[in-house]
């Protein structure tokens, strides 16, 4: 079976799609028409499907021998990024854009559907696609999980990011820790104004916030061990109304992100430690607000060795490349956390294209010969997974 050659009649119609989208982006928890332009191409190859989560779609191909069950998964939402290129499938919602290649996800899970379609009498086994929303908001994962107990149904996963650190025609697949856990946080420090030259009658929540800012590294320095990473930013510290009022409040906004489960599990009890604490030592407290967007995205070492075989196959060895885990955080690990399963980075950048703009930039793009790619090793994938 030469998937190559299937994909092939599906070439143009996979570019199209991901045009389509790309000119017609929706936030996170808004997919409705990506949603109903997803369920209309199943409707019109007869592939069985359910809506959850309000937008998110699982359809199901099954082959005509009984086996294992892989799922599939594309994300569909879009970011508030006001794009700037000037190319015929511009983003046509102001103030919106695919900025990070989910409408090439999606469009490259149709076209697999396609190839799967086809030759599904040759399938052993059961392939789930999953059309996910709200993967920006690290919201859609989990609901698609909860409302639909689709893990306890299914063997193994496997994504696709396309991604532009990677350059196009190379693929990376490596085993372990891929993305990192993401964690947001917000402190309300409350202590007490006073007049600025009487301090003695105060609590000063910009001395609180400042201490609290710098204490907070000890986490990464003295509470992690030095072979794991952990990342603790505060992005945001608001204070003060003006120069001789001693603020009585301050918030501050900021994340952490960590690749080990062991680190990312002991956050909460560590953070509200030295944020407690720190406080107490000047007499203030704190309201603390958590929250635990994603776990670390592990990809398991068997999974990874199934998608370097159906790689070399489509491509031959010099396709793999080796590219370092990222600190951005991605809701699949929801899906990995749960059941054996993959994320591969599929190159887009092309620098003589003048295509390297990073993800979540206004001029970003993608070289979309990656998109035939990214269908191939899902399709190619999916079999030699449900084969194995």
């Amino acid at each position: 079976m030469d998937i190559k050659k299937i994909t092939e009649k599906y070439k143009d119609y996979i570019l199209e799609k991901r045009r389509y989208f790309h000119m017609n982006p929706e936030p996170s928890l808004h997919e409705y028409n990506t949603s109903k332009v997803v369920q209309e191409e199943l409707k019109k190859l007869n592939i069985p499907y359910i809506v959850a989560a309000k937008t998110g779609v699982i359809a199901t191909i099954k082959g005509e021998k009984p086996g294992k069950t892989v799922l599939l998964r594309a994300d569909m939402d879009a970011l508030e990024v006001c794009e700037q290129n000037e190319v015929s499938y511009k983003s046509q919602k102001e103030g919106f854009m695919h900025a990070c290649g989910h409408d090439g996800h999606t469009a490259m899970l149709l076209g697999a559907a396609h190839v799967l379609n086809e030759i599904k009498s040759e399938i052993k086994g059961e392939i789930k696609l999953l059309f996910q929303p709200a993967e920006e908001v690290a919201a859609g994962a989990k609901a698609m999980i909860e409302e639909t107990k689709i893990t306890d149904v299914i063997d193994g996963a496997f994504a696709i990011h396309l991604w532009q650190g990677v350059p196009v025609g190379k693929i990376s697949l490596e085993p372990g820790a891929r993305m990192a856990a993401a964690d947001m946080f917000t402190v309300k420090i409350k202590g007490k104004s006073g007049h600025g030259s009487m301090p003695q009658e105060t609590i000063d929540a910009v001395v609180v916030g400042s201490a609290l800012v710098m204490n907070l590294q000890h986490l990464v320095s003295r509470n992690t061990n030095p072979l794991d990473t952990l990342v603790v930013t505060v992005g945001k510290f608001e204070a003060g109304t003006r120069m001789n009022i001693i603020a009585g409040e301050a918030i501050l906004e900021g994340t952490m992100r960590s690749f080990s489960d062991n680190v990312w599990k002991a956050i909460p009890e560590q953070f509200e430690r030295v944020v407690n604490n720190t406080c107490a030592t000047y007499g203030a407290t704190a309201e603390i607000n958590l929250v635990r967007a994603t776990p670390p995205l592990v990809n398991d070492e068997k999974i990874s060795e199934i998608l370097k075989e159906s790689a070399t196959k489509l491509y031959g060895d010099e396709v793999l490349i080796k590219y370092e885990k990222t600190p951005g955080g991605e809701d699949f690990a929801y899906f990995t956390q749960k059941v054996p399963g993959a994320l591969a980075f599929v190159g887009i950048r092309n620098d003589e294209k003048g295509i390297n703009a990073p993800h979540h930039n206004e001029r970003f793009d993608m070289d979309e010969s990656a998109l035939e790619i990214g269908t191939n090793l899902y399709v190619q994938f999916a079999i030699d997974f449900l084969n194995s």
